[in-house]
């Protein structure tokens, strides 16, 4: 079993920035990618970005040279750097890990808004 649990989210303006962190505890050495997801009202859930055990990443094409993703293994946390923040970023974002057995745990989610 992994624990995923998210911080950082909020109320931002347009323009802004906001870091999301997601703490994993548990069978942690059993995860090798680790990412983020959002999901707007009405809306299904998307990816955003991912990042491998290695430090490969992907990033959704709507992202990309805005929110950067990072991984601290020693600390076992993951990191959403997200810049130039818009209106349509703003979501449920949640975090997500898969084992080495490809098995998926998600975090419970966070709020993120952004006003134009």
């Amino acid at each position: 079993q992994v624990q995923l649990v998210e911080s950082g989210g909020g109320l931002v303006q347009a323009g802004g920035s906001l870091r999301l962190s997601c703490a994993a505890s548990g069978s942690i050495f059993m995860i090798n990618a680790m990412g983020w997801y959002r999901q707007a009202p009405g809306l299904q859930r998307e990816l955003v970005a991912t990042i491998t055990r290695g430090g490969s990443t992907n990033y959704a094409d709507s992202v990309k040279g805005r929110f950067t993703i990072s991984r601290d293994n020693r600390k076992n946390t993951v990191f959403l750097q997200m810049n130039s923040l818009k209106p349509e970023d703003t979501a449920a974002y949640y975090c997500n890990s898969v084992t080495l057995m490809s098995r998926e745990y998600w975090g419970q989610g966070i709020q993120v808004t952004v006003s134009s």
